[in-house]
């Protein structure tokens, strides 16, 4: 049940308390790095977790500002890999790990993956970007830690996917949401029936964009699998960060290795219990790069209640979606995630939709391309006029505006291979 028995379910009191040294530690070292020594982060003194919020925040433009070495602690000598995403502005944001760095890394994604079932005789297929990207070799390093034969096909090739699943006897994946919707497509356009063909696939991990629980439950439904929402990202280490237990309410967010916060976006003050807010999350055990409270732009809540699983380490929610992909439409705030919940949902929708905002004349326009199940194109042309008015109506109750909704025939919306393009904003600046 347990990888880590002593670590999983040690008191809250004991938690806190390693919390708090290792805080005073990663102080210590982030004022050896250029970016932090401007910060003064020196002179700022943790008498307890609660001084936290006196430290200034680090944000992704800060990691850019410092490239390529303002954020480093530790002679290069001792660092052994760095992982970096792509820069909008040209700058990328990259992060160092030393040998200590990933083997703690390792450490954290083996303990989900025993969490939720995986054992040395199971067979993993990742079917996640390795690279410079950090989500394949992440949950490879754990994969193979725990025994398991690792198949690291990466993303893309569904055939080939589909090929290696069955022939190899998958038992468990880790693949982005909207690319498991993929395969289900294409699986269900050639008639064939997923246990039947891949009889030992027993769970999927899900990574990488945030997703609704309804389209969990259609990986979940069509697959027959237990599907677990996995939660990280680069600035953190990768995966590994938060993950669900086989309870699933909520994902255990490893507080040996991370302090967090859930703040107001605005304001940076704590919410209330029970409010969402953006996470905000400190490293505790990173050598090279240490980040103190990294303004994630990750929307969620922190979840108090006991686990019943055991485990002490406090839960998030599910990601909503993140301050910076909300839309303001008409002066309305929307979250792809909203449209999603209606979409996936709802009988006859298909499992891809593309979100695309126009400017019309002075006013702000959403179109909204949603793929449908085959069968809805057979028989009589008002039930897509029904279907379409359905989606309309609900739609706008949700985000209290009226899109205009193209109904399309499967396939015809392009599929991603990496991160699913949901959004694209086509508005005059």
């Amino acid at each position: 049940m347990y990888w880590d028995q002593a670590t999983e379910t040690m008191s809250r009191d004991q938690l806190e308390e390693l919390q708090l040294k290792r805080m005073k530690e990663t102080l210590n070292r982030a004022a050896k790095a250029p970016f932090y020594q401007t910060l003064g982060i020196a002179d700022y003194v943790i008498k307890d977790l609660s001084d936290i919020q006196k430290l200034p925040v680090t944000t992704k433009q800060d990691l850019r500002d410092a490239y390529p070495y303002g954020m480093v602690c530790t002679p290069l000598q001792e660092i052994i890999r760095l992982h970096s995403s792509s820069g909008t502005t040209g700058i990328p944001t990259v992060v160092y790990h030393s040998r200590e760095d990933i083997q703690m890394w390792t450490e954290l994604v083996t303990r989900c993956m025993y969490m939720i079932g995986v054992r040395p005789d199971d067979v993993f297929q990742n079917m996640i970007g390795y690279g410079l990207f950090t989500g394949g070799l992440g949950l490879h390093y754990g994969a193979e830690r725990l025994g398991c034969l690792t198949i690291p096909t990466g993303p893309g090739n569904t055939k080939r996917q589909l090929k290696f699943m069955k022939e190899f006897d998958v038992s468990v994946i880790h693949v982005i949401p909207s690319y498991a919707l993929h395969l289900a497509d294409t699986l269900e356009a050639a008639g064939i029936k997923p246990k039947k063909e891949f009889p030992k696939l027993k769970s999927a991990i899900l990574g990488a964009e945030p997703h609704s629980e309804e389209t969990r439950a259609k990986i979940e439904d069509f697959f027959g699998i237990d599907a677990f929402n996995s939660y990280g990202l680069s600035e953190m280490n990768g995966p590994g960060v938060a993950f669900e237990c086989p309870h699933k309410q909520g994902l255990h967010l490893w507080e040996d290795a991370f302090c967090f916060e859930i703040v107001d976006p605005e304001t940076l003050k704590p919410t209330s219990p029970g409010e969402r807010g953006e996470l905000i999350v400190t490293t505790l055990t990173r050598q090279a790069m240490p980040i103190i409270r990294y303004r994630t732009k990750d929307l969620t809540m922190r979840i108090t209640a006991e686990c019943a699983c055991g485990r002490t380490h406090q839960r998030i929610e599910r990601i909503s979606g993140r301050s910076d992909d909300m839309m303001i439409l008409k002066g309305v705030n929307i979250f792809p995630i909203q449209i999603e919940q209606i979409l996936i949902g709802t009988p006859g929708v298909g499992r891809n939709y593309q979100i695309i905002l126009e400017s019309k004349g002075h006013n702000d326009h959403m179109i909204l391309k949603v793929e449908l199940d085959p069968s809805m194109f057979i028989g009589d042309i008002s039930s897509l006029e029904k279907l379409r008015a359905k989606l309309i109506r609900e739609l706008h109750d949700e985000i209290l505006i009226t899109p205009d909704v193209d109904l399309c025939e499967p396939g015809s919306i392009p599929v991603a291979q990496g991160k699913a393009v949901r959004v694209i904003d086509n508005r005059e600046l």
